[in-house]
């Protein structure tokens, strides 16, 4: 068995695990996630929070539905039902399409603790013919208890009042602390009781204003974990729920199910409430680079791009995956190494020689341009993949208008040249 860093001999017999050595493995303790793990969409409530976005028309809302579906994303939260008269039937119309086209995702609406929150949620239920589960919410925090003037028996009485309404209409409830990562060990210890001890089969540990950093994550899932233990109960689950107020909201997700949680929330784009919370897409990205999930994600791309389209959402052209920019390069050395691989006829080289995440596993390509940085090499590519004929007059005059400019040269900047000398 060759030592870890041994450098195999590269010849045509080569695997591809001969070509990347892998850090992210070494001394792996075993599975990162567990193997029930879920993940839940709050693109359709968390996301429509966001002050900045447009709430779509549902049309659109069941167009983004279905994407989830494909991603076999596992359950969504599609709503505050309660809120609004336009927001019940939109919940329950999203309903409805479940059921109409016997998809797998689980449905699930968010209320206050309140029972006039959690009353629509039971008529969605039983007008669709579908179980919701209910996200029951209240702020735990001594922040929040001092500026609602609230004391921990009456979040207990009003928590365990809503879960019980819940569970007599046959309906799960997760029962969601908010600013559970401010909150304190006692006043956790008796709001989880309550909420097991009256029905509640999951507890949703919300990172509500972005506060916690991994070791938090690690340690409020530890004392959940045991304080679960604690009731004998063995079949209740842990959510976690982050927001980016920190810029951690995608590495607390993925620490939060190495550390225990079996569900954690995310959101397209990480849209949310002010900065949003951990991004959906690069959720799922990362579990799949990393060996945790089995799934086709080529259809990410058109979630992303199609929620930002129903929301007026701005991509960043530098985000991950989504981005203009992920996969595009118009840097000689870069370049050349990618078109050097394609011609090998090597797809899976090709999407990794330059690249940490391979395009085309999550639908997209790698696009090679010409600019100030580029060689022959992006220019032959260039032209050889619109089916023009390239020759060394061409490809010097290109990219002496390449190096004379102060950007990428776009399609109509390049094809002016080609144009230019044809009619000569």
């Amino acid at each position: 068995m060759p030592a870890p860093w041994h450098t195999p001999r590269v010849t045509t017999e080569t695997q591809p695990q001969d070509l990347i050595f892998d850090w992210n493995e070494v001394n792996r303790k075993g599975r990162l996630i567990p193997k029930n793990a879920t993940f839940f969409d709050e693109t359709l409530r968390d996301g429509l929070q966001n002050p900045s976005v447009t709430d779509p028309g549902i049309e659109k809302k069941l167009e983004i539905l279905h994407l989830m579906e494909d991603l076999s994303i596992d359950v969504a939260d599609i709503g505050l039902p309660g809120s609004s008269p336009r927001a019940f039937e939109d919940v329950l119309r999203l309903c409805q399409e479940v059921v109409a086209c016997k998809m797998k995702i689980k449905i699930a609406c968010a209320g206050r603790t309140v029972v006039s929150d959690i009353t629509p949620m039971i008529d969605i239920s039983q007008k669709a013919g579908l179980p919701v589960e209910v996200y029951a919410f209240i702020g735990s925090s001594p922040i929040r208890q001092y500026a609602e003037a609230w004391d921990v028996d009456l979040i207990a009485k009003r928590s365990a009042d809503a879960i019980d309404v819940a569970v007599k209409n046959g309906l799960e409830v997760c029962y969601v602390t908010e600013d559970t990562t401010r909150s304190r060990p006692d006043v956790l210890t008796t709001l989880f009781r309550t909420a097991i001890d009256h029905g509640a089969s999951r507890l949703c540990l919300s990172d509500t204003v972005g506060h916690a950093t991994p070791d938090g994550v690690r340690n409020l899932i530890q004392f959940t974990r045991n304080v679960v233990a604690g009731t004998g109960r063995t079949d209740v689950g842990i959510d976690w729920h982050g927001h980016n107020d920190r810029g951690l909201a995608l590495e607390n997700a993925i620490w939060a199910l190495e550390f225990g949680a079996d569900r954690v929330h995310a959101t397209a784009l990480g849209i949310g409430e002010r900065v949003g919370n951990a991004q959906m897409e690069l959720v799922l990205l990362n579990m799949k680079l990393l060996g945790q999930i089995d799934r086709d994600l080529t259809q990410l791309l058109k979630y992303c791009e199609t929620v930002a389209e129903a929301v007026k959402w701005q991509i960043p052209i530098n985000y991950p995956l989504v981005g203009r920019d992920a996969f595009r390069t118009a840097t000689g050395v870069h370049a050349a190494a990618i078109i050097k691989s394609m011609k090998r006829g090597d797809a899976w080289l090709a999407d990794r020689i330059y690249s940490g995440v391979p395009a085309g596993m999550f639908g997209r390509e790698q696009e090679i341009c010409i600019g100030f940085m580029s060689g022959a090499s992006n220019v032959n590519y260039w032209l050889e993949k619109r089916g023009l004929r390239s020759d060394e007059q061409l490809v010097a005059e290109i990219l002496k208008a390449a190096k004379a400019a102060d950007h990428i040269l776009t399609d109509d900047e390049i094809m002016a040249v080609v144009q230019r000398l044809a009619a000569k």
